[in-house]
């Protein structure tokens, strides 16, 4: 197999009334038959409003069976599927659009206003030229389930697997975002790749309420369960509460989550919830650095083994991931590389031994080939022999695990020593006051620059934010753990933290 057509095209034959999407909002399936007459039916609507084979389809939408349908099935017909992110907006939003050439775009009544709007702030014209068809996410029929005799037809299907199916803007944490363009083999190889390293089954189904604008919602929490013939739980968005009641009804095999949904679930009111364990093999933790304690907690109060891994845009969210057998992981690292190569570089480009830390760099089948309309970024990304320079600085240790210790840009240089600001997070995290914390540079006299944090509390936590001890609490706490150097010199407390999608911390934006 090998492109996503051929991949639907086996599930058809051998498995067409297996089920393959499931609404917990709904209680709407959809089975694979279903979901090749979906498709096929997508593709005739490509046709009929002259939308060519390569050309760019974008959405604009909250997850659902239909937002799902369209993400796959744009690509299983030979277009571009474009995902637009729906915390973006105004020029932003309007400019990436601009930027994507999208022919069509597809949107929900909540969100149509918005995108409107950031088309006409830009650029009324290309509003004039780009269609908007409305639809509704959770549309049983738009989703393909009330067709009859659904047969899987070949004609106009992709079948060229270096033929682009995506083009993914990365989440724009340190400028302007930049899309990434991703082909059917880039995506074959992740989807084939996670199968293996998780041991994935037809058997197996997810529960996942990642955003189908983000990487990880797209790769780990959708095609690769689509590879492994397995079933997905599709949930319009997260929620504490209704979290441990979709794995009571539906019964996953796993779970796609994010730092911040473990957190989230571990600070919930304690919930009588040990009959809904029983099936469920793995929690995969990706998106952003899960701090160890909350990993530990996590596995000790759930009975859930927790696998930390990390993805990028540019590699179809697939880098590294620890081992399946919980006993040979790493806490506190991503893991070991998974379908890539990697190395740590110096800025002179040279390769560095292990311990030592520098730039992140990746080559493999399933790293981009190019950013989208953007040569000059494109040769900026890769070295002279195709290593992808990430932007993460990282080390690797003496048994292959790779550990990242945070952003260039972002990296904390106070008096001339590098401090990282993930360091200081899990300082802060060990605090039993703390939910989330976010530490970054800012610009000092003295230093260049000083050590400041955000930081989220629990709820009924002993530390307010009106406390006039609070905040020198927190800053005391750092100092014994990890020295008053690297200490904060203010905390700010706020009501969240900025963050992308994926529920990685933007810091730059708490400047």
């Amino acid at each position: 197999m090998k492109t996503l057509a051929d991949v639907l095209r086996a599930h058809v034959q051998l498995q067409p009334n297996a089920p393959f999407l499931i609404s917990p909002d709904t209680g709407r399936n959809l089975d694979y038959a279903g979901f090749a007459a979906s498709a096929h039916a997508l593709r005739q609507l490509f046709e009929r409003r002259k939308i060519p084979s390569g050309a760019h389809v974008g959405f604009f939408l909250p997850n659902g069976l239909a937002t799902t349908t369209l993400f796959l099935g744009t690509m299983i017909a030979g277009r571009v599927v474009v995902p637009f992110n729906l915390l973006s907006q105004g020029a932003a939003l309007g400019d990436t659009i601009i930027h994507s050439e999208v022919a069509l775009i597809f949107v929900d009544a909540t969100n149509r206003a918005t995108l409107e709007s950031a088309l006409m702030e830009v650029a009324p014209k290309v509003r004039k030229r780009v269609e908007i068809i409305e639809i509704d996410v959770d549309d049983i029929a738009f989703a393909g389930t009330l067709m009859d005799n659904a047969t899987f037809a070949d004609e106009g299907v992709i079948s060229n697997e270096n033929a682009v199916a995506l083009l993914m803007y990365t989440s724009g944490t340190t400028g302007t975002p930049k899309g990434a363009l991703l082909t059917h083999k880039n995506l074959m190889h992740v989807g084939k790749t996670v199968c293996a390293w998780h041991n994935l089954a037809p058997s197996d189904r997810v529960l996942s309420s990642l955003p189908l604008y983000h990487i990880n919602g797209q790769c780990i929490a959708t095609i690769a369960p689509f590879v492994s013939g397995g079933s997905i739980i599709v949930p319009r968005k997260f929620s504490t509460g209704a979290w441990w009641g979709w794995v009571a009804a539906h019964r996953p095999t796993w779970l796609n989550v994010v730092p911040t949904i473990i957190a989230y679930l571990l600070n919930a009111p304690a919930q009588e919830i040990d009959r809904t364990m029983s099936g469920i093999r793995f929690a995969r933790s990706a998106s952003a650095p899960l701090p160890p304690e909350h990993a530990s907690a996590f596995s000790a109060r759930f009975g859930i083994q927790v696998i930390e891994a990390m993805g990028m845009t540019e590699c179809a969210s697939m880098v590294f991931c620890n081992p399946q057998d919980a006993a040979r992981g790493v806490l506190g690292s991503p893991g070991l590389p998974c379908g890539v190569e990697a190395k740590v570089m110096s800025a002179d480009g040279a390769s560095l031994a292990d311990g030592e830390v520098g730039e992140l760099c990746l080559r493999g089948d399933n790293v981009m080939a190019a950013y989208f309309n953007a040569p000059e970024k494109s040769a900026e990304a890769f070295d002279a022999q195709g290593w992808l320079r990430t932007g993460d600085l990282g080390l690797r240790d003496a048994n292959g695990f790779y550990f990242v210790t945070g952003r260039i840009k972002e990296l904390i240089i106070k008096g001339g020593e590098n401090i990282a600001p993930r360091e200081i997070d899990e300082a802060l995290l060990l605090h039993p006051d703390v939910l989330e914390a976010a530490a970054y540079g800012a610009p000092d006299a003295n230093y260049g620059q000083t050590v400041y944090a955000a930081v989220v509390l629990k709820e009924n936590a002993a530390i307010t934010p009106q406390s006039t001890f609070g905040a020198d609490a927190l800053i005391a706490h750092c100092a014994q753990k990890i020295g008053k150097y690297k200490a904060p010199t203010l905390i700010r407390f706020v009501a969240s933290l900025p963050k992308g999608p994926s529920g990685k911390v933007q810091r730059l934006k708490l400047l």
